[in-house]
């Protein structure tokens, strides 16, 4: 492990991190990854009706106010709907079940190959993964490629769940508002499913400069592999908006220890990223819900 700077350093690291270059990039990609999250929203939505990226990026923004208030962030079809015309609303919801899964596909293959790195190639063999019994590990590993390989096929086959429900006649009501998912071709289910590996590496990136910021002294290529598994865990771990920042912070030294000393350092980039991906677009969000809610009265 390098050599760590001390607790008065790593405070004055935090306090002057203002004024670094790095964090204003951690902040610009935030744009870029609710922009790269509004063009997939725009490219699903367009099954039902065409909106500009514009209203695309407003609605996600408003989505991700409600996501604040709902456990794992399921209520965030939510906010997306309110930027939908009414007869569309709920077909809306299965698009926005399309959008979560595809970007959920993509956390878990890239936290399984984060696995496969802190069991097999990490240098430091005593992580958060190696220090657990064999068969643990073992579990943990192939649990995760199994899970990755369904949601794979389920995504890839959304036109099966169709079929399967057709053949229920006590879902059939249901069913007519989920056949939008029948029209995805192959090529364009990928389209998004690329869109959702390209917004994984900025929310990755984010992470990864945000520690470089706090001088946690990680290499940017050991910290990336560190943040697949971090998000491969929040992505299957229950939390609830506000208040997931202790598990956030509590996770990510449990993944970082192993590599570095600077404990704050650790606390403050999850602090800061949750607070720039989730808290500041979910203000942003609720502005916007509360402007419709004006004009509506008005």
């Amino acid at each position: 492990m390098a050599n760590q700077p001390n607790l008065s350093d790593n405070w004055g690291a935090i306090k002057s991190s203002w004024h670094q270059p790095l964090l204003w990039l951690v902040i610009f990609l935030m744009f870029v990854n609710w922009g790269i999250e509004a063009r997939k929203w725009q490219l699903l939505v367009k099954h039902v009706q065409d909106i500009s990226f514009i209203k695309a990026f407003k609605s996600v923004l408003s989505g991700s106010s409600v996501t604040m208030l709902t456990p794992n962030r399921v209520g965030e079809y939510g906010g997306r709907i309110l930027y939908v015309e009414d007869g569309n609303r709920i077909k809306a919801i299965s698009l926005t079940i399309v959008g979560s899964i595809s970007q959920l596909l993509v956390t878990m293959l890239m936290g399984c190959f984060g696995l496969f790195f802190l069991r097999f190639i990490s240098a430091e063999r005593n992580n958060a993964l190696n220090v657990l019994p064999e068969l643990w590990r073992t579990i943990i590993i192939y649990l995760s490629v199994g899970i990755t390989v369904i949601i794979l096929l389920f995504y890839m086959r959304l036109n099966w769940l169709v079929r399967m429900l057709e053949k229920v006649p006590a879902l059939q009501k249901f069913v007519k508002h989920i056949q939008v998912l029948d029209e995805f071709s192959n090529m364009q289910l990928l389209h998004i499913l690329f869109l959702s590996f390209i917004r994984y590496l900025v929310f990755v990136l984010q992470y990864v400069l945000l520690l470089q910021v706090m001088q946690v002294g990680i290499e940017a290529w050991l910290s990336f592999w560190l943040m697949s598994v971090f998000y491969l865990i929040m992505a299957i771990a229950p939390t609830f908006g506000f208040i997931e920042l202790p598990l956030r912070a509590k996770t990510s030294w449990e993944l970082l220890r192993f590599y570095s000393s600077n404990s704050l350092g650790v606390g403050a980039a999850a602090l800061g990223i949750w607070f720039i991906n989730l808290v500041i677009p979910a203000i942003l969000g609720s502005l916007l819900i509360l402007s419709i809610k004006i004009v509506k009265e008005k």
